[in-house]
């Protein structure tokens, strides 16, 4: 069914755009699931490679270590290996269209429309050739070869149900591959998932939670399990939103749930309401190794899948990954509507999630207009601790002029637009989120809310003004000189302590007519200009 027909882009639509756009390597030497995929795409994160220069892998010839073959390919960075296949995938003409998208999508959702058949149940594995075959007839990468114990489920849309209001939930959530037709899974209890939360319905009524775990599926579909929507909101109508037309959804083989349509492989089963089971260790994407602990266990009813079935794979672990680009791209615009338009924020300009390393949650930059209010600035500073209980553990306003997305730059606000004594100020009792557990049982987190702007107007930046450089980048390559990368700043401005008098001499410098104020400076000193004199003495160099 073309995407005219359904109204919407699936996941072969998207690999041809990818192919198309020059954003797909299509790999079909032999590569082995367990110990060469993740790592060979991996090195697009870690190798020095720009964003917008990564691309998404399909993997065509797969093999195990054991020898085994397998015939369903593969999509590794697929998601959102680069902000651009993300933009692909929403379908949207521009990057500064994502946001008001999700904005859009996420205020008028479009329910999703039943039908008789789908794609997604072409092949069903159930019965005895589940139990033999099952999960291990599935091309499963190991994410993090030499930590992870298992192959693991990464790019997951994992399906729950309300069994109160019979309203659905979609998360993505690890699993953990334990038998053809076991799975264990960590449902993300530190963050109020949606899937834990009917988890725990379930166990109060002592039934057991039936589940669909989608691997790949139309991308608008795939986008929500990362996605962070308040509890109570069915995903796939917010997909529908982001579409532009109803999400087509049919009944699971084995379970009571819907699920894409056009979906690739889904996994069904039910969740154990009295058991848990070891699961672990795996690479998670706070960048550390998850180390092995308790967590749920589903036993597999049925497997089932289109008959051109292509699976997808996430890269997490370290940031920057692709799941971190998946997640930065979603939920910034989600903290910006949240804070301009639900807490009428006046000067904020955006919402900035710190990447590398530290994975978005930890580190929020909020940008204001140079003239902001201080009021408003600290309701935005205690606004971001409101969205989420995992986000913002230190909280940072600048100005227009600082590129949050230069660490440096926003170190730099610190180091000079901000007092920590008058500056600053700690909440206590905030939650620790998703990061690396320890031994012990640690008190409540806290969080660091800081004022870096400018707090009077300030003098300007010591960098040749813009068309200087401009210039001389010109003439750096006309010399041919090696390919510029400009970093913010990279030429100078006034922060409002700057005179047009100062600015006429100093243009007047560059003209070669610097020595036209000696005169001036010799009347000043005849008017009795001394040390003592007020404003402005004559300031030392450093």
């Amino acid at each position: 069914m073309s995407a005219d027909t359904k109204g919407y882009v699936d996941l072969h639509d998207h690999i041809e755009r990818l192919d198309k756009a020059g954003l797909l390597y299509r790999i079909d030497t032999p590569v082995n699931k367990d110990t060469e995929m993740h790592p060979l795409v991996r090195w697009q994160f870690r190798g020095g490679i720009a964003e917008p220069d990564r691309k998404a892998f399909l993997f065509t010839n797969i093999t195990d270590t054991a020898g085994r073959k397998y015939d369903i390919p593969v999509l590794v960075g697929g998601v959102a290996a680069n902000a651009e296949i993300y933009r692909i995938g929403m379908n949207v003409p521009t990057l500064a269209d994502i946001g008001p998208a999700w904005e859009h999508a996420i205020a008028n959702p479009i329910a999703p429309v039943v039908v008789e058949k789908g794609a997604c149940q072409d092949i069903i594995l159930e019965g005895e050739e589940l139990k033999r075959d099952g999960l291990t007839s599935l091309p499963v990468p190991i994410s993090t070869p030499g930590f992870d114990a298992a192959p693991y489920f990464t790019a997951t849309n994992v399906i729950t149900k309300d069994p109160e209001t019979g309203v659905q939930n979609m998360g993505t959530y690890r699993g953990m591959l334990k038998s053809p037709s076991r799975l264990g899974m960590m449902m993300l209890v530190n963050m109020r998932a949606g899937g834990y939360e009917h988890w725990k319905k379930y166990q109060a009524r002592g039934e057991r939670m039936p589940i669909a775990i989608v691997l790949g599926c139309p991308p608008v579909v795939g986008f929500q399990g990362p996605q962070k929507l308040r509890i109570g909101v069915d995903e796939l109508g917010v997909a529908g939103a982001l579409a532009g037309a109803p999400i087509r959804v049919v009944k699971g083989h084995s379970v009571d749930l819907m699920v894409p349509a056009e979906s690739e492989v889904v996994v069904e089963g039910f969740v154990d309401q009295d058991y848990l089971e070891p699961e672990g260790p795996f690479g998670e994407s706070h960048g550390y190794v998850a180390l092995e602990d308790f967590n749920m266990v589903i036993e597999v009813t049925a497997i089932t899948r289109r008959r051109d079935a292509v699976m997808t794979s996430i890269i997490s672990q370290v940031t920057p990954s692709e799941s971190s680009v998946v997640k930065r791209l979603a939920y910034e615009p989600l903290f910006l509507s949240h804070l301009r338009d639900h807490l009428n924020i006046k000067g904020l300009i955006k919402v900035a999630l710190h990447e590398p390393l530290t994975n978005l949650r930890k580190f929020v930059f909020l940008q204001f207009a140079r003239g902001t209010p201080k009021t408003e600035i600290w309701r935005g500073l205690q606004g971001a601790v409101t969205l989420q209980a995992i986000v913002g553990k230190f909280v940072i306003a600048i100005d227009d002029d600082i590129d949050p997305d230069n660490a440096d730059a926003v170190f730099w606000a610190m180091a000079y637009r901000c007092n920590p004594q008058h500056d600053t100020l700690i909440l206590p009792y905030r939650e620790h989120g998703h990061g690396p557990r320890t031994e012990a049982n640690p008190a409540p987190d806290s969080c660091m809310l800081i004022d870096a702007t400018m707090k009077t107007p300030m003098p300007p930046l010591a960098l040749p003004k813009k068309e200087f450089m401009e210039g001389a980048k010109v003439m750096w390559e006309k010399l041919g000189l090696p390919k510029l990368k400009p970093e913010s700043p990279w030429y100078g401005y006034s922060l409002g302590d700057w005179s047009d008098e100062w600015d006429d001499n100093a243009m007047a410098a560059t003209r070669g007519d610097w020595m036209r104020r000696n005169d001036s400076y010799h009347q000043r000193r005849r008017t009795g200009v001394t040390p003592n004199t007020p404003a402005r003495a004559v300031e030392k160099d450093d």
